[in-house]
């Protein structure tokens, strides 16, 4: 395909939802959400193991955002669980959404921790619009585009027969 100047629209060049090219970038924005989040979980699981003294700290300041007292009341009575949970739930989210595997569910984990950061972060010096509201968006897009359906393990693991009887297994998939 040659580009013209005097009509760039003379030949089509299609981005719809079933294209080759859509496909390809789905898979890439999947891969590189899974890798942010891996390397997020690694990192933590390495320095910390699963004594991730931060992940309860972190939620006990966040007595003044919208969420009010649930995440204080996580941090003081659910330390011990979210020591572990912080790098284990970023490790598997991100090799979820890297193989391909389960994507909505792991979208939807990753949606969970992208909220709290948001809001944790409430002090929205530079606006309500900022990285974290941008990693939530793209698991949002993650989970309403299927992503995992594009060069992934839920396209094969759609085909077994066990989620073929309970297609219900299909909004975990993706």
């Amino acid at each position: 395909m040659s580009y013209q100047a005097a009509n760039p629209l003379s030949e089509a060049f299609e981005l719809e939802l079933s294209g080759a090219l859509t496909a390809y970038w789905l898979a890439f924005l999947r891969v590189v959400t899974g890798w942010w989040f891996f390397h997020a979980g690694m990192t933590k699981l390495l320095e910390d193991g699963l004594s991730y003294t931060y992940g309860p700290m972190y939620l006990q300041g966040m007595e003044g955002t919208v969420l009010g007292p649930i995440p204080v009341w996580m941090g003081n009575n659910l330390g011990w669980l979210i020591e572990a949970m912080v790098p284990l739930g970023e490790t598997l989210i991100g090799l979820g959404l890297m193989v391909g595997a389960l994507v909505r569910l792991a979208s939807l984990f990753g949606a969970v921790f992208m909220t709290f950061f948001w809001v944790g972060n409430a002090g929205f010096g530079n606006g309500l619009v900022n990285g974290d509201l941008m990693g939530l968006l793209l698991f949002g897009t993650m989970i309403v585009l299927a992503t995992g359906r594009y060069y992934g393990l839920d396209a094969l693991i759609e085909r077994l027969d066990v989620v073929k009887n309970h297609p219900k297994l299909r909004y975990l998939l993706g």
